[in-house]
């Protein structure tokens, strides 16, 4: 028990001090663009940035912010919104995650058979990432709307925005990951006969599992990615990607309230990929290798 106390907060302590510092950097660059009427001190010359209220507001007005209403007369305050935002992008983008990494290892699998076909797909595969999402948006969901067999909704085309982001991670470590046990593991589970799958779950996946939960991760902070640009892309309601760009048409005279949806989208990314991160422990062989630490 107190191993895993100990082992959570050693997690949690480098996010909470890198946030920390962000906040630290953020408003220390904004008081002294104030203070130097957005000159660089001493070698002089413009800030990048300029340090007004709409461009950067206060830290502690963003913070206020979050516990007023969206709007006058409304009883729903902007943390409300982003909560609610936030918890309907997460299920999107968990669809398009699970989706994406599913077909991520079956492609994985499917390279692993033979060197011709890894030499076959794998580019095509990394061709695919070259598509700019915007491009691609229109046309998931043009397909999407002539789909006779499934009653198909605006948030499916979202969701397989996030699963293009997300099955490319999974599909390249994977098969590295596939690839990665020594020969003689190999040879020895032949001497067994035993077949590929019998290989393929008592070997290569527990082999694959280091390779695994970085895709993973990176999988799931894309998934994020791809749902937000998707509910931008196709002007889907009820998301904290809408809720950005509504945020954003009214950044002239409320410019926290932006922050706010940036700062909800932010942390989602970070809390999903968090909780992703935390799978290993249920992967074949973790318990091996945590074991082997100690």
């Amino acid at each position: 028990m107190n191993r895993r106390i100990i082992d959570g907060a050693l997690r949690v302590v480098p996010a909470a001090v890198a946030i920390v510092g962000l906040c630290g950097l953020y408003e220390g660059y904004r008081r002294m663009g104030i203070a130097t009427d957005d000159k660089w001190p001493v070698i002089g010359g413009d800030l990048p940035v300029k340090t007004n209220a709409i461009t950067m507001p206060a830290l502690s007005d963003i913070v206020a912010r979050f516990f007023e209403p969206q709007q006058r007369r409304s009883g729903t305050t902007v943390l409300e919104a982003v909560l609610q935002g936030s918890w309907y992008t997460l299920r999107i983008s968990l669809a398009g995650f699970v989706m994406g990494a599913l077909i991520g290892m079956a492609l994985a699998i499917v390279m692993l058979r033979s060197k011709l076909l890894e030499k076959g797909i794998l580019p095509w595969i990394i061709v695919s990432q070259t598509i700019p999402l915007l491009a691609l948006a229109p046309v998931i969901v043009t397909w999407g709307n002539r789909i006779e067999l499934v009653d198909w909704q605006p948030w499916m085309s979202v969701s397989l925005i996030a699963t293009y982001l997300t099955f490319f991670p999974v599909a390249v470590n994977g098969l590295r990951g596939l690839q990665s046990p020594p020969n003689h593991s190999i040879e020895l589970m032949d001497s067994y006969a035993a077949t590929r799958r019998q290989t393929l779950l008592k070997v290569r996946l527990p082999g694959a599992v280091p390779f695994l939960v970085p895709a993973l991760k990176l999988a799931a902070a894309a998934s994020i990615i791809g749902s937000i640009v998707g509910e931008i892309s196709i002007g889907l309601s009820g998301g904290v990607g809408r809720l950005i760009l509504a945020y954003a048409q009214q950044a002239q005279t409320d410019p926290p309230k932006m922050y706010c949806a940036i700062i909800g989208a932010g942390l989602l990314g970070l809390v999903f990929t968090s909780a992703v991160g935390s799978l290993e422990r249920l992967m074949p062989g973790s318990r091996h290798r945590s074991e082997m630490s100690l």
